[in-house]
């Protein structure tokens, strides 16, 4: 399975950003997709996931600004994040796998986009 992202950049802090991630090869494999985070200094956060029967999972740092969606013709994912706050600034990695609620459970990795929230 590969995984190609897309969509990071740099933005004021409030505005809004979409990322999309596109998956190909055996993607029957494949429960779950998600996204992670990871700033300076510190570990891989999972930050929103989307698995069988489209339940979505976000932690409380980002739930009521960011909304993962899919769209299965185009095995693609998205992550559409609003009100960004310059805490959200860090790489952002797309994953998938049978379940990827931690990182050391993720199957596959997509290469990171750079996501910058200035002040």
């Amino acid at each position: 399975v590969q995984l190609q992202a897309s969509g990071g950049g740099l933005v004021q802090a409030g505005g809004s950003l979409t990322l999309s991630c596109a998956a190909s090869g055996t993607i029957s494999s494949i429960k779950a997709m998600g996204w992670f985070r990871q700033a300076p200094g510190k570990q891989r956060e999972l930050v929103a996931s989307i698995g069988s029967g489209d339940t979505t999972y976000y932690p409380n740092s980002v739930k009521g600004r960011f909304t993962i969606s899919r769209d299965n013709a185009k095995n693609t994912v998205y992550l559409q994040m609003n009100s960004l706050k310059p805490e959200d600034t860090a790489v952002y990695y797309c994953a998938a796998g049978q379940w990827i609620g931690v990182s050391r459970l993720v199957d596959f990795w997509g290469q990171g986009t750079q996501v910058t929230v200035s002040s």
